[in-house]
């Protein structure tokens, strides 16, 4: 799984977040849906333009990035 054939930073979509490719499903919105509750069949059945391998592609990216020790240390100092 490559997320970076799923998962992108565009400037001119919602101001340069991860958003899924295609889409303006931001990786933080997907991750907030599931950490209200959602299940994966819930999020795919109300956004039927992501696939199955979009939302795992999220998943890889989320844990890509909490591996960059420096942001990760930086968000636990400020919190």
């Amino acid at each position: 799984m490559h997320w970076r054939d799923y998962v992108h930073a565009d400037p001119e979509v919602l101001a340069g977040k991860p958003v899924v490719r295609g889409t303006r499903l931001s990786v933080d919105f997907l991750l907030g849906l599931l950490g209200a509750g959602w299940t994966h069949e819930q999020i795919l059945t109300n956004y039927p333009t992501l696939t199955p391998e979009a939302l795992q592609a999220v998943f890889v990216f989320a844990a890509e990035s909490l591996q960059d020790e420096s942001l990760y240390s930086l968000h636990l100092r400020t919190a």
